[in-house]
């Protein structure tokens, strides 16, 4: 089997295919490493937050949402795409927070990066764990509905490991939480 040491895909061309309000899908044609061409669809996304808070007595606020494109409603922490690219990502997961739980918290820990389907998208998620949580009134979009719940960080480790929350991010966010939090 032939081993490449630069795995650098390089672009030659790129053409949008689709301008949507958050998704942008392009068609890009690249040299692969051996030199040959390939085609290569991508959605470009703008970027995204996700924050997992957590209460003094270790429990996380997890939102309850529909998603339609599954038809589910489904456990997730709260998140939400960033205005613009350049946009500050820990203002950005201040402000999601408080607008989808009314949370404001005093202590932010940068949990890092995920990114959810490098495959076909540019899409970057920035993690955060909020502690020291003050409580105020939600600020939902008009598009958006959502219930709010407190689960001890436990049972969503238990939920994850058993396959009842299907969310990567919100999988990731717990995870690294629980690692952070007891130290395992």
């Amino acid at each position: 089997m032939e081993q490449y040491t630069d795995l650098t895909e390089i672009p030659k061309t790129s053409e949008e295919i689709y301008d949507g309000v958050i998704l942008h899908v392009y068609k890009d044609t690249v040299t692969l490493p051996n030199g040959k061409p390939a085609t290569r669809e991508v959605i470009r996304h703008v970027g995204a937050v996700g924050v997992l808070p957590v209460t003094e007595d270790g429990r996380v606020i997890i939102e309850r949402q529909f998603r339609y494109p599954i038809a589910q409603v489904i456990t997730e922490i709260p998140a939400g795409k960033l205005d613009q690219k350049t946009e500050d990502r820990l203002s950005a997961a201040k402000r999601e927070l408080r607008e989808e739980t009314g949370i404001t918290a005093e202590e932010w820990i940068d949990m890092g990066v995920y990114y959810p389907a490098p495959a076909y998208s540019d899409e970057k998620i920035t993690l955060y764990l909020a502690k020291g949580l003050h409580y105020g009134k939600q600020d939902l979009d008009e598009d958006e509905f959502l219930n709010t719940e407190a689960v001890p960080l436990a049972e969503l480790v238990r939920a994850v490991m058993d396959g009842e929350i299907t969310d990567g991010k919100t999988q990731v966010a717990i995870l690294k939480a629980a690692r952070l939090l007891q130290n395992i």
